[in-house]
């Protein structure tokens, strides 16, 4: 190809490159829609940034939970006088150390007295501890209310800023009388742009929900193992006494 040549098609080629570096702006797409689909995709994105916050955080805290209480179960299970252990390192912020904590209470309150009704120590125990490892277990569960709602909320919230979107592109058709794509597909996009939002909200939120349902259960599992075998423990010392 001559120099005449290529002078010839540079005018040709400079549009096709600059076109070809066109692409999606989703500042633009924002900035660009209807009022009511900049609040929808407002709320949207604060859901995103809420739901990224709590699984962040709640996955610092269930570790954290989860190494504590492996720690004072440790501790917990080499001892011999468990009252005298509990006075002593008992008071921690810890699911298991409040799950023996409210064992010990109930041993203390039932063993007072002069008569000793065994069986009725045995349930009152149980009774204690599984309210306690309820009340733990719905302690770390308080926040993930929050991960479902987005989860099943956030695409329908995404597709009305959809709808709202695309009956205002027809309505723009209609004032201005121009069916071409020029005129409808802007609106289209920022249209669907909010259900991509949506999305992007709710299939993290799904996804942390349901990991951290199964988490959460699973330590209720471990502290109701713990209990149980405390209890049998306990069982033990009443029939010695």
């Amino acid at each position: 190809m001559t120099d005449l040549s290529l002078l010839a098609a540079a005018p040709a080629l400079g549009p096709a490159l600059v076109s070809g570096s066109d692409h999606l702006d989703p500042l633009k797409l924002f900035l660009d829609a209807d009022i009511v689909v900049q609040v929808v995709m407002a709320g949207l994105l604060f859901a995103s940034v809420w739901v990224w916050t709590i699984i962040i955080s709640f996955s610092l805290r269930i570790a954290g939970v989860k190494r504590r209480s492996a720690q004072f179960e440790d501790e917990f299970w080499k001892v011999d006088d468990f009252d005298a252990f509990m006075k002593e390192r008992g008071r921690r912020d810890i699911p298991s150390a409040r799950v023996a904590a409210s064992a010990m209470s109930e041993w203390r309150n039932s063993t007072r007295g002069k008569s000793l009704d065994r069986d009725g120590t045995r349930q009152r125990l149980a009774s204690a501890m599984e309210s306690q490892v309820a009340q733990e277990a719905d302690s770390l569960a308080d926040r993930l209310n929050f991960l479902a709602t987005v989860g099943s909320v956030a695409p329908f919230v995404g597709l009305f800023g959809t709808v709202w979107g695309i009956m205002n592109s027809f309505f723009q058709i209609g004032m201005q009388q121009n069916s071409s794509l020029a005129v409808v597909a802007p609106g289209i996009s920022e249209a669907l742009f909010a259900t991509a939002i949506g999305l992007f909200a709710a299939i993290p939120a799904v996804i942390a929900y349901n990991r951290f349902s199964h988490s959460v259960n699973a330590f209720e599992s471990r502290l109701q193992r713990f209990a149980d075998r405390f209890h049998s423990s306990l069982s033990r010392e009443l029939e010695r006494g």
